[in-house]
């Protein structure tokens, strides 16, 4: 984890970023918004901007919004609550806690969608905003009444992603049948109380009205104010009503399982919580997108950026709201931002600014860390069999028995006396070990690269090691380069 406090132009970057969010008022894109800047340790920079309504002009650090989809990182966390109590199975059919739904795809022999394939957005259902934004308060026997009355499969479960709001709201009602609380209750106690969260709720109606920011939908030039919704059947898809606070905490929360020292006391172990922030079902990528990879996890949204690596998200947007949270496991580093306009995108700001820490953290990377007693010791052996000449001893001292009978040792040892040949001289006391297995445990080094500068190049090394203990070598590739 690498903390703010150790980039450079800090001052330089909160301002940058103070710009990007503070152009969304001068765009007249929202009247108000809430950001934070986080590491692993807590806030790092916070502002308010413009004006939230009743909550204060400019919003203060305690005033309330409300998260929209934000939420459904809650709700994922709660169903993996109870699997990990071993109170149901993500490969449950959902009709086995809510048979008021009827599936209806594949043709001929449907298939309801699994809980594991609601939580990764897989199934079946169809995209479904804006429509089940406006659910939200609808009891549980309106819920099921619409489920009776059917619903609308657009592919077979398990075969595709797409976004469903309807899916996570299932999901609450799986909470509701299998805890025998009500989905808000079950949230509150099992999470947002062990974990601290007490500006977290799900009813706008229980905030001092002072503490809530209002939402607005613009008309024309002006703003005009919403009323809030009350819980119901549909919460679980983005009933939360939170602070930035409480937020990033949940947000730190979530990024801590990745930490080498982050330790299993909280509700949610850190396994589930990595499983959370794991692609469960893929995304195609857009021809003009730069990441190598997207998808959904659980609750969450997961992209692998080629030079920043594992990106986590989630973005909400609700009448008269938008949130986006977002953070970088590898280093910590992440941003949080609320707006209180219909569908305003707060993810592109919010997008932009982890991208200029990330560009800064990135740039002013550490160097790479020790490398263990045993990756050390098998480079020694490496370097002797270079500087020294081949020696079938040593090679059995930092090989394992497949190296010799994948090519023999002859074939080896006359391969790197040419290579040396060529090579020259070494200088070995300018030996560099170089981890290869960005994200691995033990600083990367289970894959290293061993380079070696001599007269006319430089010798390196690639290894990968195997699985056994001790550590030993079970694949090189020796190369020169000029």
């Amino acid at each position: 984890m690498l903390s703010f406090n150790n980039l450079s132009r800090r001052e330089a970057l909160t301002g940058e970023i103070a710009t990007i969010f503070s152009e969304r008022l001068a765009q007249k894109i929202t009247p108000g918004l809430r950001f934070a800047i986080f590491d692993a340790e807590g806030i790092v920079h916070e502002e308010g901007l413009g004006s939230a309504g009743a909550a204060g002009s400019p919003p203060g650090p305690r005033a309330r919004f409300r998260i929209a989809s934000c939420t459904k990182s809650f709700t994922a966390a709660a169903v993996l609550l109870l699997r990990d109590r071993g109170l149901l199975s993500l490969d449950s059919s959902v009709t086995q806690f809510v048979p008021a739904l009827v599936p209806t795809l594949p043709a001929g022999r449907p298939e309801a969608p699994t809980v594991r394939m609601l939580l990764s957005m897989a199934g079946g259902f169809p995209t479904d905003d804006p429509w089940a934004d406006r659910q939200e308060s609808l009891s549980n026997e309106a819920f099921h009444a619409v489920l009776r009355a059917g619903i609308r499969f657009s592919s077979a479960p398990g075969t595709r992603f797409e976004y469903s709001n309807l899916g996570y709201a299932l999901l609450g009602q799986v909470i509701e049948a299998v805890s025998g609380q009500t989905y808000q209750e079950f949230v509150t106690d099992n999470l947002l109380k062990p974990l601290g969260l007490q500006e977290t709720g799900f009813d706008p109606a229980a905030v001092a009205p002072e503490a809530l920011a209002t939402g607005f939908r613009k008309v024309g030039d002006d703003w005009l104010p919403l009323p809030f919704t009350g819980p119901g059947a549909f919460s679980a898809i983005g009933g939360a009503v939170t602070t930035i606070g409480d937020l990033v905490r949940w947000a730190r929360w979530l990024s801590a399982a990745f930490a080498p020292e982050n330790t299993d006391d909280s509700p949610l172990c850190a396994s589930s919580r990595r499983e959370m922030q794991r692609i469960q079902c893929p995304i195609a990528c857009e021809p003009t997108e730069e990441q190598r990879l997207k998808g959904y996890g659980f609750g969450l949204m997961v992209e692998h950026n080629p030079r920043f690596g594992p990106i986590v998200s989630h973005s909400g947007g609700y009448p008269g709201f938008s949130s986006h949270m977002r953070w970088n496991p590898q280093t910590g580093l992440g941003v949080v931002a609320f707006e209180n306009a219909t569908y305003s995108g707060a993810w592109v700001p919010t997008a932009a600014a982890l991208e200029l820490l990330l560009g800064a953290a990135f740039a002013k990377a550490a160097p790479a860390g020790e490398p263990p007693a045993a990756v050390r010791d098998l480079s020694a052996g490496l370097s002797r069999l270079v500087l020294e000449g081949w020696d079938n001893s040593i090679a059995d001292a930092i090989f394992l028995e497949n190296v010799a009978m994948d090519r023999p040792y002859s074939e080896r040892a006359k391969a790197l006396a040419e290579l040396c040949e060529k090579a020259g001289a070494p200088v070995s006391d300018a030996m560099k070990i170089l981890p290869a297995d960005e994200g691995a445990a033990n600083g990367g080094f289970g894959r290293f690269r061993l380079q070696i500068p001599c007269a006319h190049g430089e010798i390196k090394v690639r290894v990968l090691c195997g699985p056994t203990e001790p550590m030993k070598i079970q694949s090189l590739e020796f190369e020169l380069s000029n």
